[in-house]
């Protein structure tokens, strides 16, 4: 899953997306409203956390001009400015949550992993194919009951696998999950991790499959 951080206070943007990378999602982050606004509009977002008080351009402001645009990106205001005026209009402006500072650092993840269910369009917290499941609260991957030990890349890959699970998921779409712009990730890598994921998932009865030249999918191994 790939997040924009929007945080203008540089040591709570270092510790948040510190925070968020160890957590295994992509981060990217900028430190104005005009950045973010221009990111927003060239790049695709599972999630933006975006703060109020923003130099050169008003987090109301991204807001409303991603909306604008139709931008579909789940947005996490994250702000001092918590009056019950300024929530109504955040809210009233697209926005899917609204956390006022200083907040609490595991409700914080908390409300990360609920805004995302949602944006992967997902009621329950655990989702399971075959013999695989998957707890979107903790992150966490069991195999036949048994944790399975994933790095984040691979875990962030069979996890955009599992909650799409039978459908082809391009390798574009793999890439921006997976990848902020600092990263680089190559086909021959995916193909890697790919090629890992079959050898763990073999005990599930399951297998990643290769749809040629578009991307991959999860299914049930062949008997």
């Amino acid at each position: 899953m790939r997040i924009l951080l929007v945080e203008d206070n540089l040591s709570l943007a270092e510790g948040l997306s510190a925070l968020l990378r160890q957590a295994g999602y992509a981060v990217d982050v900028v430190h104005d409203g005009a950045s973010a606004e221009a990111l927003a509009a060239a790049e695709s977002f599972d999630l933006v956390i975006l703060d109020l008080n923003l130099p050169q351009m008003d987090g109301l402001e991204v807001l409303r001009a991603m909306r604008g645009r139709r931008n579909t990106a789940a947005v996490m205001i994250l702000t001092a400015r918590g009056s019950p005026e300024e929530r109504v209009r955040g809210l009233d402006l697209g926005a899917d949550d609204y956390l006022i500072k200083p907040f609490d650092i595991g409700e914080f993840e908390a409300r990360i992993r609920s805004l995302l269910r949602r944006q992967a369009g997902l009621r329950n917290a655990t989702v399971s194919f075959g013999g695989l499941s998957f707890d979107q609260n903790s992150r966490s991957f069991l195999v036949e009951g048994q944790l399975l030990d994933l790095p984040a890349r691979e875990r962030g890959l069979l996890e955009l696998l599992i909650t799409r699970a039978g459908k082809v998921v391009p390798r574009e779409a793999i890439v921006q999950s997976l990848t902020s712009l600092e990263d680089d990730l190559s086909a021959n890598a995916i193909e890697q991790y790919v090629s890992r994921l079959r050898k763990r998932l073999a005990p599930a009865g399951l297998t990643v499959r290769t749809a040629r030249g578009i991307g991959y999918y999860l299914d049930r191994a062949s008997p």
